[in-house]
């Protein structure tokens, strides 16, 4: 099954259950505490925290993320990339537990002719929150069996963005790859056997001054019980393509076959050249889709962890022996699969961005205008960089306040130079 088909089934099932489906938000984060969107639920942030009334209490959206926290892990292991698309459904204050954890198990397990995904159940592992009884008492009205059911404390079931706002506990779907992949025993004894495809939030709380995972300081309820679920789409569609990793899916293997043609080595031969061209296939479309949402490479802010990206781009390819210009015939192959995903966001002004784009960008002014913007669902500044950022800030950098990112007027005047 085709990565937009499985993104189309998920959209379809919760459109049949009252959700209003909604286009992915941008990139740039409307949170203002971070520089990327980093999870499908930051741009329901407003109406999960009660702050702004939804258009509707039941919402699905399929959300493209960026996440550089774990940029040394890409290409070493099957999961980990710095953009990835989260399929999402939220209730607030309508449904909870029981119709999140009986929707997740349905869709999952129906099988593939009458529109699931046709997981088999047997493989299917959760894992829950230490004190939540609620939920692994529902997950065993579904048919799960009581030893697929597993408790995790906060580091791993409690879920909250890494700074000020909602959160609570989740419970987690595992899929089981089989004995050749690792030990038994579940989640808790091997995640690289047993990999997460989602999660389900029971966000709850308002959460502030988090320090970790464990070290976070709750002030309250929240008005509403809301629902805030997680699948991430090239998780799923690895696994039910029967592909090894996440970067030989259909969507993400073309760069690696561009890369195979310009290096004359062929993917599979050799486990550290594996790695880069994995590296190659991760890093280009994140920068595609970053680019595509009007960002430009700089030495500071959003510019400047694109620019990192493309930088590692050339050096994996350099160690693949390539000396030559390598984005355009990176990026050409696979620009009308990814077209989908940004016809997805709420960014009607260009599509993906021409590889050209990318050549000889010495200073943000060079390729930043400022795009035309139709009026959305999510708030977006009329100019998403530069950023007054120091140098070398990852995603979990803070931004200018929300106010100041809606004031184009405020942002310092940009001197426009020719090509």
């Amino acid at each position: 099954m085709r990565t937009s088909e499985i993104a189309k089934r998920y959209l379809d099932y919760f459109e049949k259950h009252g959700h209003l489906i909604v286009p992915s938000a941008s990139l740039i984060s409307p949170n203002p505490t971070t520089l990327f969107t980093i999870a499908g639920m930051v741009p329901f942030i407003p109406y999960l925290m009660g702050e702004q009334t939804p258009p509707k209490s039941r919402m699905a959206s399929n959300q493209k993320c960026v996440r550089t926290l774990d940029i040394d892990e890409v290409g070493k292991t099957t999961r980990h990339g710095t953009f990835f698309q989260m399929l999402g459904n939220f209730s607030f204050g309508d449904y909870f537990k029981e119709e999140a954890i009986h929707y997740a198990y349905e869709l999952l397990t129906t099988p593939q002719d009458k529109g699931g995904y046709g997981f088999d159940p047997e493989k299917l592992w959760m894992t829950t929150f230490t004190d939540d009884e609620e939920a692994r008492s529902m997950w065993k009205n579904e048919g799960v069996d009581p030893e697929h059911i597993q408790i995790m404390g906060m580091e791993d079931n409690f879920w909250t963005t890494g700074g000020p706002g909602p959160g609570g506990p989740c419970s987690e779907i595992y899929v089981d790859r089989g004995p050749e992949y690792g030990v038994e025993g579940g989640p808790i004894a091997d995640e690289n056997r047993y990999i997460e495809i989602w999660d389900l939030v029971f966000e709850n709380y308002e959460v502030d001054n988090v320090k970790s995972k464990t070290d976070l300081h709750i002030v309250g309820e929240l008005e509403n019980k809301n629902i805030d679920t997680g699948a991430g789409l090239e998780r799923l569609a690895y696994l039910m393509q029967g592909k090894q990793n996440i970067y030989e899916t259909d969507e993400v293997f073309p760069v690696i076959e561009a890369a195979q043609k310009l290096s004359g080595r062929t993917y599979g031969d050799d486990e550290a050249m594996d790695v880069r061209f994995r590296i190659v296939a991760d890093h280009v479309r994140s920068a595609l889709m970053i680019m595509s949402d009007g960002v430009r490479p700089s030495n500071n802010g959003r510019g400047y962890v694109l620019r990192r990206l493309l930088r590692r781009t050339v050096k994996a390819m350099r160690e693949l022996g390539v000396t030559d210009p390598v984005m355009r015939p990176c990026c050409r192959p696979p620009r009308q699969l990814w077209s989908r995903a940004i016809r997805n966001s709420t960014t009607p002004s260009t599509m993906c961005p021409k590889p050209h784009m990318v050549k000889r960008t010495r200073s943000v002014a060079r390729w930043n205008p400022a795009p035309r913007f139709s009026t959305s669902l999510w708030p977006r500044p009329r100019n998403p960089d530069p950023t007054p950022f120091p140098a070398k800030m990852r995603s979990s950098c803070t931004t200018p306040t929300a106010s100041r990112l809606r004031s184009p007027s405020k942002w310092p005047p940009i001197r426009r130079q020719g090509r």
